[in-house]
């Protein structure tokens, strides 16, 4: 059963992907310009800023499939956002923006910081030592996912109490 959605609620999901992309963004530009030359910030525990560029997509896979990676994510950020239109939760609506902004933000970096159309590398910087460096896109998508998993389970619940 799809959720029916207000004037208000259709355009929460324009608003996360926008604040996710703005963040992203604004973040990345930050790291450019703070971590250049190999400087590194550390914080707290294992957790420090420290820019990398990633070629390839989650785990550093798939280094130099850059266009195909970034035309893959094209193609399901456009079928995420279509998806909306049949979430059945809000918390589905939420964790689908999430991840349609994620993949966006990733995607500009890929369209916009190389010197070929979609040859471009990701800006990570979020380094907790023991897990690969990330930025705030990466965030998103996963919280996302995770998000999407948990709407899943709990429509999966709903269904089989009812």
């Amino acid at each position: 059963m799809a959720l029916v959605l207000t004037k208000a609620s259709r355009s929460l999901p324009k608003l996360i992907v926008v604040a996710v992309v703005a963040a992203d963004q604004a973040t990345k530009s930050w790291a450019l310009n703070s971590l250049s030359e190999g400087r590194t910030i550390d914080l707290v525990w294992t957790l420090r800023f420290n820019l990398v560029f990633n070629s390839g997509m989650a785990f550093s896979q798939g280094q130099g499939a850059g266009r195909l990676i970034g035309l893959l994510a094209i193609g399901v950020a456009i079928w995420l956002w279509l998806s909306l239109r049949r979430a059945s939760s809000k918390i589905a609506i939420v964790g689908t923006s999430l991840l349609v902004g994620g993949a966006i933000g990733n995607v500009v970096d890929r369209l916009f910081r190389g010197e070929k159309w979609l040859a471009g590398s990701v800006v990570d910087f979020i380094d907790l030592q023991w897990f690969p460096v990330f930025n705030i896109a990466d965030s998103a998508v996963t919280i996302g996912a995770a998000m999407l998993i948990t709407s899943s389970v709990l429509a999966s619940r709903s269904r089989s109490i009812s």
